[in-house]
Order: C-alpha cells, then structure tokens, then sequence
C-alpha cells in the first residue's frame, strides 16, 4: 500500500483533478480519496500542526484538580532469570 498526501485546488467548476505518480506498475489499484477545505487563513502544513491549538492550556488546565490522579500499590518487582 502506498500512501500519498496531495494539495490541489479545486477547479470554479467544483471538479478537482488529480493526477498522482505513484511508482507502481501498470494494474488495477483501489484508490481513497479523502477531500478536506483548508480554512481560509490556516494552513495544514506541518508547521502550523504541530503546535498546540489556540486556547488549549486555558480550556485544561486544572482539569484534574477536583479528581486527583491516585497510584495504587504496584507489589512487589518479579524476578526473572539472566539473559546470558
């Protein structure tokens, strides 16, 4: 399976054209096409994904502070033989 990510733009007309090298020999294949809007003014780039969202610390923060996290009693740590 190959997986390719493309930006194109949609035609006035509403079609999108896409025309993809995928490196593989002539044959049959099964194809999934997957159409998001980029929103006007954002861009999908890596650059702009791979920070948090705007407003993500205010909306979690203290999240967890009525409902404290408890760690329970793990026993006692297995003993396991040697690997030679």
């Amino acid at each position: 399976m190959v997986s390719i990510s493309v930006k194109a733009r949609v035609r006035p007309d509403g079609a999108l054209r896409l025309e993809v090298p995928t490196g593989l020999p002539e044959t049959d294949v099964d194809v999934l096409v997957v159409v998001q809007a980029v929103g006007e003014g954002k861009s999908s780039s890596p650059e702009t994904t791979r920070y948090w969202p705007e407003g993500f610390f205010e909306e979690t923060s203290g999240c967890l502070s009525d409902d404290p996290l408890t760690r329970h009693p793990q026993g006692n740590y297995e003993v396991r033989e040697k690997i030679i």
